[in-house]
């Protein structure tokens, strides 16, 4: 005997996950969805599985991971396999490029405020410069 599983329609998944219907279709055309039917109305229908796919999607989304990353993700899950090793280096990656980031930005505060310490009032406007103090270096 074969047990069909409980299907949902797209509106409800909408509803229940918070997540747009133009976001779901959106993610079932680049293949992180897949709905399993339609509708004689020919609305989609997705297996209830589909719900923590998408908490999967918006958490991996807030992580900074790209929906590329994440449908890699998602293709290593549906083949049996768990992805977290696979998670975990592009996390490490993430790590990296934000330790980048805050010391390139620091470097970029030192230069404004080296700036703004030796800010002066300027009275006269050469021709071809627009403000003075910024232009020099």
């Amino acid at each position: 005997m074969l047990i069909q599983e409980k299907t949902i329609q797209i509106g409800a998944v909408a509803k229940e996950s918070g997540v747009p219907i133009k976001t779901i279709r959106y993610y079932e055309e680049l293949g992180l969805l897949k709905a399993s039917a339609r509708t004689e109305g020919g609305f989609r229908l997705f297996n209830s599985d589909v719900l923590s796919r998408l908490h999967f999607i918006k958490r991996a989304q807030s992580l900074g991971l790209s929906l590329s990353e994440i449908k890699d993700f998602l293709s290593v899950h549906d083949q049996g396999d768990l992805p977290c090793d696979h998670i975990k280096a592009k996390l490490q990656d993430k790590v990296a490029a934000v330790n980048k980031q805050i010391q390139e930005l620091m470097l970029f505060k030192q230069e404004l405020e080296s700036l703004l310490s030796g800010w002066e009032a300027v009275t006269e406007s050469p021709e071809q410069t627009i403000c003075p103090i910024i232009e020099r270096d």
